[in-house]
């Protein structure tokens, strides 16, 4: 090698470093930064109605149903599988709740515990079929939810559930505990709990060693298949809180209500593990991920924008979560 082809290798080095250590910022911090650009923008074009309390409450309280149903799937994600029926699900049990206190007289409290073990029974369900019948998460999942559709109508006849709908019931989604909306509430509640039970108890461990390494983590002995069925029941589970808080808020149990918050929590999920991780599916990135995408609903909204540049927006929301977390995954192997 002569002196000059050594030279330039020694020159060509740092920058290699330069370019991977900005990789790596882009990767970890890119969704931050595009969050906190995205509502300096908003802030200077719409200095009035954008940022404000009020209008910070209502993007919370707008996005807390998406962050409740994501943080389920982030479990389900974090054991290395996909769950395609939460929004099908979330729809049936806005359905079921409203008919179980509207047709079957059903007390409040007790329809609620029904539907949330009607969601929990769905996740168990979909854990079994990929863990015992070893079917792919993503054809168990999305058969699971067109079964969940054709029951949804087979219930609802298609007809959503409006006239005798009580005022307590409504009061879960509209209500509000000392000016604080309870869907936030409840949001905080949940998320709190998946935060904690990942990161601070020894199933989280075990959560998060099934998610890296499935078959390292059967040889040290975890339960590999039930990790895997746990992720499923708390991605069920989570669905069904959805379902009956988004029923609350429309007054009524309509079969396709909670439908698109299937693209919404992907979408959240995968910008979420492109959040000061490399790659790594996290509740508090999840948090972040719905955030981005509820501020992008919230200003279109306040600028008049038409309708569909939301699918637009939440589209190419999704292609760039995907790239930043693949990007993160790949500068972490390396």
């Amino acid at each position: 090698m002569t002196e000059i082809d050594q030279t330039s290798r020694v020159g060509a080095a740092p920058a290699v470093a330069g370019h991977k250590r900005a990789l790596g910022f882009l990767a970890r911090y890119g969704t931050i930064f595009g969050l906190g650009l995205m509502i300096a923008i908003f802030a200077i074009i719409s200095p009035v109605a954008f940022p404000t309390v009020s209008n910070g409450v209502n993007v919370l309280n707008q996005a807390s149903l998406a962050m409740i149903i994501a943080g389920g799937l982030t479990i389900a994600v974090i054991v290395g599988e996909l769950d395609l029926s939460i929004g099908f699900a979330a729809s049936m049990q806005g359905v079921l709740v409203t008919g179980l206190i509207v047709h079957t007289g059903l007390p409040i409290p007790v329809a609620i515990i029904v539907v949330i073990g009607v969601g929990a029974f769905i996740g168990l369900l979909n854990g079994l079929i990929v863990t015992k019948a070893r079917v792919n998460s993503v054809i168990a999942t999305l058969g699971m939810g067109t079964i969940i559709v054709g029951l949804n109508f087979a219930y609802s006849s298609g007809v959503p559930i409006v006239a005798g709908v009580p005022e307590a019931f409504l009061q879960l989604s509209l209500g509000r505990f000392y000016g604080i909306p309870h869907n936030i509430i409840v949001m905080v509640i949940v998320l709190g709990f998946l935060w904690f039970l990942v990161e601070r108890t020894s199933i989280g461990q075990s959560i998060q060693a099934v998610g890296g390494n499935p078959a390292a983590a059967r040889l040290s002995g975890i339960n590999v298949d039930g990790i895997k069925i746990l992720g499923f029941v708390a991605s069920g589970v989570c669905a069904a809180i959805t379902g009956i808080l988004l029923a609350a808020r429309l007054g009524s149990g309509t079969t396709s209500a909670a439908d698109s918050y299937l693209l919404t929590a992907f979408a959240a999920v995968f910008l979420g593990s492109a959040t000061l991780r490399d790659g790594e599916f996290h509740i508090f990135g999840t948090f972040i991920g719905v955030l981005i995408i509820a501020v992008g609903f919230n200003g279109l909204a306040i600028f008049g924008a038409p309708t569909w540049t939301q699918f637009v927006f939440q589209g190419a929301i999704l292609i760039v979560a995907v790239g930043l977390s693949s990007l993160g995954r790949v500068l972490s192997e390396r």
